[in-house]
């Protein structure tokens, strides 16, 4: 089902423990999008002590406990938030509402790691970077196109490497299967899941920050459209966008709802890395025609031509870099001005878009 459905896509890797038992406690809080199974699946891994559920929804704690048994549900967030022994809150709240989740945790004394998109506002990003700065807390994202993909994250490894010199260029490519059926009537809302180059185009904007090295973009250009739901008026099935760095490189980036039933995952998520000395392809989570299997990574450069399996050869960094991020308060996972920043632009592509009928 995973492969299928997108909003159930919770990758499993090796545990790579980074802390012994109990020396890093974190909740689950917020269970609305089922990304929080990812988040939790991560940390768990990497060695973090799972102590308690919350969502005011039964059903969806029940479910959740089913899958880590180890968690204690909660009569109340705030039972969650008043205990000393917490370091981390993870939640996957209506997008709308995830903002408003962040400035609880942190004002309770808690680091919060959140769903991407990780708010649907200016005014909630202002919110958020001031109630980190005063409280020292971190607001941390769940991008996990880039994080939960092993493909992705030897990307990032070989251009550190200079594998491919100088990035000039990322595209990204990044279609969805709709499931109609199985999404919350919050997901049509505009007003809650924010638009589509808020939603999944944080994804894309954030690996082009990332791989560019870009700490600042300018949104050149950026369309939406509701192409053919109509029976769902507020949902945009289509969005691109184009953005320009501020040290000089560019992005192309194309979300959408239109995966077909026929393809055997919930999207060929594609990214292009262009160099000054050769380039990065990444077939995420299809090689298609060819193979089922995900993490196909293609390089091509002045020494080699090469078709990487990415697929358990690589793990998962980032949660046990965030992990010690908390313990120790650094930054090494990624650091705060690059989370704000990339839920910044893909706010400012969404307000910039130019509806197409």
């Amino acid at each position: 089902m995973e492969r299928i459905e997108g909003l159930n896509y919770a990758p499993v890797g090796k545990p790579q423990p980074v802390v012994k038992p109990g020396e890093f406690i974190f909740a689950a809080v917020a269970l609305d999008h089922a990304h929080i199974y990812g988040m939790t699946n991560g940390l768990c891994e990497a060695g973090g002590t799972l102590k308690w559920v919350y969502d005011p929804d039964p059903d969806k704690v029940l479910a959740f406990l089913k899958r880590y048994p180890q968690a204690k549900a909660a009569r109340s967030l705030d039972e969650v938030l008043n205990d000393a022994e917490v370091h981390l809150c993870a939640g996957a709240a209506i997008t709308s509402k995830r903002c408003a989740l962040g400035l609880k945790v942190m004002e309770a004394g808690k680091d919060y790691f959140t769903d991407k998109a990780p708010l649907t506002s200016l005014e909630q990003l202002a919110a958020a970077k001031e109630t980190a700065a005063r409280t020292g807390k971190k607001y941390m994202v769940y991008y996990s196109e880039r994080l939960h993909n092993e493909c992705a994250v030897f990307a990032g490894q070989l251009i550190a490497d200079g594998a491919i010199g100088q990035v000039l260029q990322v595209i990204g490519l990044g279609p969805h299967r709709l499931s109609a059926p199985s999404r919350p009537k919050w997901f049509f809302e505009h007003e809650y899941y924010g638009g589509i180059l808020c939603d999944i185009g944080s994804h894309q904007i954030e690996q082009y920050l990332f791989y560019s090295g870009a700490s600042d973009a300018q949104v050149v250009r950026s369309h939406i459209a509701n192409y053919a739901h109509p029976e769902y008026p507020e949902l945009e099935d289509f969005g691109e966008a184009m953005l320009v760095g501020n040290n000089g490189t560019s992005n192309y980036f194309r979300v959408d709802w239109f995966t077909p039933d026929g393809l055997g995952t919930w999207g060929d998520g594609r990214t292009t890395i262009l160099g000054t000395k050769g380039f990065i392809e990444l077939r995420k989570y299809i090689n298609i025609g060819e193979e089922r299997t995900g993490n196909h990574l293609f390089l091509a450069n002045g020494e080699v031509e090469q078709h990487i399996r990415c697929d358990g050869n690589v793990g998962y960094p980032f949660f046990g870099a965030l992990i010690l991020d908390v313990l120790n308060r650094t930054e090494t996972a990624m650091t705060q001005e690059h989370a704000f920043k990339a839920a910044e632009l893909c706010v400012k592509a969404q307000l910039a878009a130019v509806k197409i009928s």
